[in-house]
């Protein structure tokens, strides 16, 4: 049977992630056969406070650009990605950013593929991509595409174009949708509300949860239920409508929409950051 080798770089960069030590990492890593979600998992069963892996992280440098058509139905986020922040904070290039969202809103792009064909002038996405990468020298593209369509659609740049989110509701509302929208960049909540979870990661936080249990040294007749409960917390952490409200922390998002209008419901959301 094989072994896999951990070296140090793989070390430092779950390190880079979870924050967990350097032994500690080491140990996952090997555990886990060098599968790096493994290894978070095996970190987290063993009561470590890390951070799951999440695909909003993938982009490291970049511009985050998020926009709605006109009649604010259909949104649009895209990461023109670069290597570098020294590129990625130009002018310029924030400008080259914006002419590829507004191509991707004049064609009423569906994906990258669709976009990258589009022309601005007479020259494709992809080509205008290529020109910048033999301008710049860095490896650049439209490495991350997200689109919402709804009733209404709230867009939101968060910290110079390092993220964007878009809020579709089921009615128009401004100043709902802003504060959504800043809400979800704030929390990074992963759904909607806890129906829209997938199956797959309430069984892994589960097994997760039973596994911390386990490690407390609680018996193990308790451990499913106390797992239902740490479950529990999990979706008011991590669910957009069961979390507090970022504005006022007394009520949920749940409660703030029935604040503004009882009638009013998220029908779904992007988030998109660098980092």
């Amino acid at each position: 049977m094989s072994t896999i080798t951990i070296t140090p770089a793989d070390i430092n960069k779950l390190r880079q992630q979870t924050g967990a030590g350097m032994m500690d990492c080491r140990k996952a890593l090997t555990e886990s056969n060098g599968d790096f979600e493994a290894a978070i998992d095996y970190l987290r069963k063993k009561g470590q406070k890390v951070a799951a892996l999440r695909g909003d992280r993938e982009a490291k440098e970049g511009v985050v650009i998020a926009k709605t058509t006109p009649d604010n139905k259909t949104g649009f986020i895209i990461n023109v990605s670069c290597e570098t922040d020294f590129v990625s904070k130009n002018a310029e290039y924030v400008a080259f950013a914006q002419s590829i969202m507004d191509a991707a809103i004049a064609s009423n792009a569906h994906n990258a593929d669709e976009l990258n064909n589009v022309k601005i002038g007479n020259n494709t996405v992809k080509d205008k991509l290529n020109e910048q990468v033999a301008k710049i020298g860095e490896k650049i593209s439209v490495s991350r595409f997200e689109r919402v369509e709804s009733e209404y659609v709230s867009a939101y740049i968060h910290g110079a174009y390092r993220m964007g989110v878009l809020v579709g509701l089921n009615k128009p509302a401004p100043e709902a949708g802003k504060d959504l929208a800043m809400q979800i960049a704030a929390m990074n909540p992963i759904a909607v509300d806890a129906d829209s979870v997938p199956a797959e990661t309430i069984a892994r936080e589960k097994d997760i949860a039973i596994e911390q249990v386990k490690a407390e040294g609680k018996p193990a007749e308790m451990a499913e239920k106390i797992a239902i409960g740490k479950i529990n917390k999990f979706f008011k952490e991590s669910t957009l409508l069961a979390q507090p409200f970022v504005k006022d922390s007394n009520k949920s998002v749940t409660e703030y929409l029935k604040s503004i209008d009882p009638d009013l419901k998220v029908i779904s959301f992007k988030r998109v950051a660098l980092g």
